[in-house]
């Protein structure tokens, strides 16, 4: 079945509520406005104000209300706005949820899934924009993904609730009007591995979240010039799934790690590393990084398209890395 990013996560939201009494939703505007991206249009109205409950704007109090109810039995889906006001939350996520189960010697768990959108591409300024997954990511204690096709966004979220520990989501706020095939069941997914979207044999292009279309795109100019590319879909930011990554690179020889974050510091800092480590006598070239300008994302349409990571730029990222094997031109 066909259905847009936002359809999707309303569907899996709706069948939680169904099959389950211990799950229910909060967040800012979830109920009576439906979600800031729509996603909850019609629960409250199917389900009713205690399955899905409107909060004050404090995501400090509604996020660790989320991880008293999770401590208690129940199995909360969080929603939080964007990824940057996650951080008036931070110690209840990291110091709380993350860390309560190694603290409490196993016996405290926290089953709690926090979705959140993420990226930019809206023109909604530095405060509403960012792609903070790396940051997460860096933590201990709880797992990150970020879906980036319907799909994905439909059984990963219905495969988080299942999850013993805390799981986020990040959810790119340009994909929610995105179609794609849905199907009815899950399929060969997992919360945990990556999924090879393109296979290629010159280049291994590794992404996720709203970049995937990008280095999609990328993948395909890149076959008109000759470079046959592998697309890897992330999915899972921690753990990450090394197994498939470490494959592809040594198949492939090069690599070039996509990432929204900020390079400093970055996810792709990280992945690039790893790959070093578990991978470094099968690289022909050195690994490359396409990430946002180490800037606040600007307002202005022609600078935040200039800030990000953009189909153009993979591609040329991918030439420098196959240019000696394929004698592709400067």
């Amino acid at each position: 079945m066909r259905m847009t990013y936002r359809e999707a996560v309303r569907t899996a939201i709706r069948e939680a509520l169904q099959s389950d009494a211990r799950v229910f939703l909060m967040g800012e505007d979830v109920g009576r406005y439906g979600g800031s991206y729509a996603v909850s249009k019609g629960l409250l109205e199917e389900f009713g104000p205690e399955r899905v409950r409107d909060t004050p704007l404090s995501e400090s109090a509604f996020v660790g209300a989320g991880v008293g109810a999770a401590l208690g039995g129940m199995r909360p889906i969080v929603e939080v706005m964007t990824v940057n006001f996650s951080l008036l939350a931070l110690d209840q996520i990291v110091n709380g949820a993350a860390s309560l189960r190694h603290m409490s010697g196993g016996q405290l768990s926290v089953p709690l899934v926090i979705r959140m959108a993420t990226g930019a591409g809206r023109q909604v300024a530095a405060q509403h924009s960012h792609s903070l997954e790396g940051w997460y990511a860096h933590v201990p204690g709880i797992s990150v993904v970020a879906p980036a096709t319907p799909h994905d966004a439909r059984w990963m979220l219905t495969a988080a609730l299942k999850e013993p520990d805390p799981v986020i989501i990040f959810e790119h706020a340009m994909l929610y009007g995105e179609e794609g095939e849905v199907g009815s069941e899950p399929g060969p997914l997992s919360l945990f591995s990556a999924a090879i979207r393109r296979p290629g044999r010159d280049v291994t292009l590794i992404a996720s979240g709203g970049s995937l279309g990008k280095a999609l795109v990328a993948a395909e100019h890149l076959m008109g010039e000759g470079i046959d590319s592998e697309v890897i879909d992330l999915r899972s930011l921690r753990p990450l799934d090394d197994a498939t990554i470490l494959g592809s690179v040594r198949r492939t020889h090069r690599a070039v790690v996509v990432d929204e974050g900020w390079r400093t510091g970055s996810l792709a800092a990280e992945i690039s590393a790893r790959i070093t480590e578990g991978a470094f006598y099968d690289l022909d070239a050195p690994v490359a990084r396409v990430c946002t300008a180490e800037v606040p994302i600007p307002y202005p349409k022609h600078l935040e398209d200039a800030a990000l990571p953009s189909a153009e730029r993979i591609v040329a990222a991918a030439k420098m890395v196959v240019k000696p094997a394929v004698g592709v031109g400067a």
